[in-house]
């Protein structure tokens, strides 16, 4: 069977190549011009530009994109790479820079949702709430209080069968107490953030500029909502007002269940935007991925321990299910499973247009024991997933194997770090073309 459909994989990617072939080589030329123009060698900029306002990226040459999946207090592997990147901005153009000012799209979901959120949530000043280098720190003070190892704040294994493991009172409460009245409108730049309604059995996307009326919620009512992970923390219900004052209700779950990577909703996030014809965004064509400048951030897996088995698995029941050896094996197979779907889809479209070099996925999928918990909140785990995050910086550069699902090396393609470098110096000298345009109209 697995041989099967390895072989029905191939054939798809190779037809899927045959059918592009004709059109892309006609324009490939071009595409690689325009990719030649619109992205920069790799020299050294100066910081002579200081870190000013968002500009929105009709004045630029590209559409840029961060994503952060979805994976509990390994969310600090994702912010450890972005306090790197944020620290090679800010060698380019002042102290001030931020990340929210180089990305048009911040896409997160679940602990992914909280970083997205911190990055482009506003402080008093209009500038984002938090430094990237700041969400390692918040991690570490307050994780071990949401995800308590005491008996305070969690139940045991025969009451979580019937409630969740954990209150989320202290999370609920930080979130409040960090956002206050802030709306989703009012974020620095544009956030994708999705949950799961459990009322409809439908994905609920929530994002900035959504022209539904009834979705500008508070921001803090979309963090609790896409964090609620199910057997974890519990669900999420509030209520919002359109400008009619027609209330809708809203009943919401982790968005991990619908999409752990949620890469692919901030592309279809920014075609609507498009077809809306939103002044905000260029004109781009359907599969013009050229475009696009995408970094996609993973949580990490553990694949490679192989902690599952079918002769085991096929005895379980519903408790099995739920909980196995500390592990919750229904949650890591759909989590799993939907972030890697994302990136295989986003991986094909991207090689299959020839500008593979516009999408940078960063994930590790050889966690073991404690460090591949959703919820270890132990000092000595979390300076373990810090060091990892700087490990992975040191990898190199990897894609997805479309045959067997394995994440692999790229020839020649260098370090995560260097890859990173790279890509700061791509996103300061867009931000700076976009700057000079603001100026002269």
């Amino acid at each position: 069977m697995k041989a099967h459909l390895s072989s029905h994989t191939t054939q798809l990617f190779s037809s899927t190549l045959k059918l592009l072939d004709f059109q892309t080589e006609v324009r490939k030329s071009s595409l690689m011009s325009s990719l030649e123009v619109n992205l920069p060698s790799r020299t050294v900029l100066n910081n002579s530009t200081p870190a000013t306002p968002k500009s929105p990226p009709s004045l630029g040459n590209i559409v840029t994109i961060l994503s952060i999946d979805g994976g509990g207090v390994r969310g600090l592997i994702p912010a450890t790479i972005l306090a790197f990147l944020e620290s090679k901005l800010q060698e380019l153009d002042g102290e001030d820079a931020r990340i929210a000012d180089y990305f048009d799209v911040i896409s997160g979901t679940s602990t992914g949702g909280l970083v997205a959120t911190m990055l482009a949530a506003p402080n008093k000043k209009k500038r984002p709430l938090f430094s990237a280098k700041d969400i390692i720190s918040f991690y570490n003070d307050n994780v071990p209080k949401i995800f308590p190892s005491n008996r305070n704040g969690t139940v045991g294994l025969l009451a979580s069968l019937f409630r969740p493991r954990y209150t989320g009172q202290y999370l609920h409460s930080k979130i409040l107490q960090l956002l206050g009245e802030t709306r989703l409108q009012d974020t620095v730049t544009e956030v994708v953030i999705p949950t799961f309604d459990i009322n409809y059995l439908q994905p609920t996307i929530f994002s900035t500029n959504e022209v539904d009326a009834s979705k500008d919620a508070l921001l803090s009512d979309v963090c609790i909502s896409t964090s609620a992970a199910p057997t974890y923390l519990p669900a999420h219900h509030f209520t919002t007002k359109d400008r009619f004052g027609k209330s809708r209700s809203f009943n919401l779950v982790d968005g991990g269940v619908a999409a752990n990577n949620p890469t692919l909703l901030a592309v279809n996030h920014v075609t609507k935007e498009i077809v809306i014809q939103r002044g905000d965004y260029f004109p781009v064509k359907p599969v013009d991925y050229g475009k696009f400048l995408i970094i996609s951030l993973g949580t990490g897996s553990a694949k490679q321990e192989q902690k599952y088995k079918a002769e085991a698995a096929a005895k379980w029941g519903l408790l099995n299910w739920l909980t196995y050896k500390g592990s919750n094996p229904l949650i890591d197979c759909f989590s799993q499973a939907s972030a890697d779907l994302v990136d295989i889809h986003a991986s094909v479209l991207f090689q299959a247009l020839y500008c593979e070099k516009n999408y940078l996925r960063i994930q590790d999928d050889s966690l073991e024991g404690t460090a591949a918990s959703l919820d270890n909140s132990s000092n000595e785990n979390l300076l373990k997933l810090v060091q990892i995050g700087n490990e992975l910086l040191k990898k190199p550069v990897s894609r997805v194997n479309l045959e067997n699902g394995n994440i692999e090396p790229v020839l020649n393609g260098g370090s995560n770090e260097e890859e990173l470098i790279w890509f700061a110096k791509i996103l300061s000298d867009e931000r700076r073309k976009r700057l000079m345009k603001m100026q002269k109209e």
